[in-house]
């Protein structure tokens, strides 16, 4: 991994169809002006509609360690 500013960056590479290109293409200057950039607000929308950064930050505030891997808070048990 790189690290940019302090941070860890890993780059993926992935594949879309042409159809599923020309939809994305869509959001070019709305949501970002680099592919990448387009990319990842896309996956960084869908994860907060789906509450899933939400929930990591309540787990986390409530002093409890996020499992690795998941996208779930801990058992409450």
């Amino acid at each position: 991994m790189r690290r940019i500013k302090g941070g860890k960056v890993k780059r993926i590479q992935v594949t879309f169809t042409e159809e599923q290109w020309s939809l994305i293409e869509r959001f070019k200057g709305v949501m970002g002006s680099e592919d990448a950039e387009v990319i990842r607000n896309i996956i960084l929308a869908w994860l907060a509609e789906k509450s899933v950064i939400t929930e990591r930050v309540k787990v986390m505030l409530r002093g409890e360690k996020p499992e690795e891997g998941s996208t779930r808070p801990p058992h409450q048990g």
